[in-house]
């Protein structure tokens, strides 16, 4: 008996359907940037115009143990979203524009219906970033992973001018820290997560709250920049909590002083930390607690903005 493809787990067919299935979905992220289709070996984005010193800057990340609770609970269509919520969340830390994005995927078996949804999840991430969704990789691969599991890598490309570049050079003593609140617990500290689901009290919690996705900050930031608001660092909330993640930007002999008061933490962080007994030191370290984004300024954003002062810059 000769072997095929198919009989190894590979399915050359399934991968053309849920290629099929997604075309559109992906087409509908394309801008004028845009020069291809997907099914080429490489996505071509032409470059914006208009600019003087256009430095490129690129970021890549994954939704971690997020996906064990999604795929448990059967709910794949909102992992995408986390997925390009990770990475653009970091791009604009550098004042930078999304242009465009790629994912990977990784899975034990490839089901249609499933790359589907989890694609859909991307691209409305994408349409919520202004970025195009150019191209990615599907890999079926099922002694490497068990039934059902697979993993999500994104990369995210953006641009901005080389003299508007935002690194935290500029951040001062007396700057304040501004703000803005976060969807849930996003995409970071899940093995806590579920290990508190165990508990007595963590099976009360309900599981599809905490597949919440990620909040995309893009828009926020851009409508700063748009009002020339003066911005000197900016600073993605992930693991490592508000303190550790706000002082990889600043500037040596400087720290941050944090209005605990100011931060109205959302009620599901107060759950986890009953159920799973967690210090608070501990809460504070590995979650955002209610804050997605910091932005640090020397003047407050527009109320309208919903960012609050949380904070500010010391010696």
């Amino acid at each position: 008996m000769s072997l095929t493809y198919e009989q190894s787990g590979v399915s050359i067919d399934a991968g053309n359907e849920a290629v099929k299935r997604i075309r559109p979905l992906v087409n509908r992220t394309h801008n004028a940037g845009v020069l291809n289709g997907i099914g080429g070996f490489g996505g071509f984005f032409a470059m914006p115009t208009g600019m003087r010193e256009p430095v490129m800057v690129s970021c890549t990340d994954g939704v971690g143990t997020k996906l064990r609770l999604a795929i448990d609970l059967g709910i794949l269509d909102t992992v995408g979203i986390d997925l390009v919520a990770m990475n653009v969340n970091d791009l604009i830390c550098a004042g930078a524009k999304p242009l465009f994005f790629l994912d990977y995927i990784a899975c034990h078996q490839l089901i249609p219906d499933q790359i589907e949804a989890i694609i859909k999840g991307i691209t409305d991430g994408c349409l919520e970033s202004n970025c195009a969704l150019i191209g990615g990789e599907m890999a079926e691969m099922n002694d490497m992973y068990k039934p059902n599991d697979f993993d999500l890598a994104g990369f995210c490309v953006g641009v901005v001018e080389r003299s508007e570049i935002i690194d935290g050079s500029n951040i001062r003593p007396g700057d304040k820290l501004y703000g803005f609140p976060s969807s849930g617990v996003h995409s970071n500290g899940y093995s806590l997560v579920r290990k508190i689901l165990q508990t007595e009290m963590g099976q009360q919690i309900d599981k599809k709250t905490l597949l919440t996705p990620t909040r995309i900050y893009v828009k926020d930031i851009a409508r700063l920049q748009k009002l020339k608001h003066p911005i000197n660092g900016i600073a993605h909330i992930t693991g490592g909590g508000l303190h550790e993640n706000v002082s990889r930007i600043l500037p040596k002999g400087l720290s941050i002083a944090l209005d605990y008061d100011a931060i109205q933490v959302p009620e599901l962080f107060v759950q986890l930390q009953k159920a799973g007994n967690v210090e608070a030191e501990e809460m504070w370290r590995v979650f955002n607690m209610g804050i997605g984004l910091v932005v640090i300024s020397p003047e407050a954003p527009p109320a309208s903005t919903g960012a609050i002062e949380i904070g500010k810059v010391v010696p």
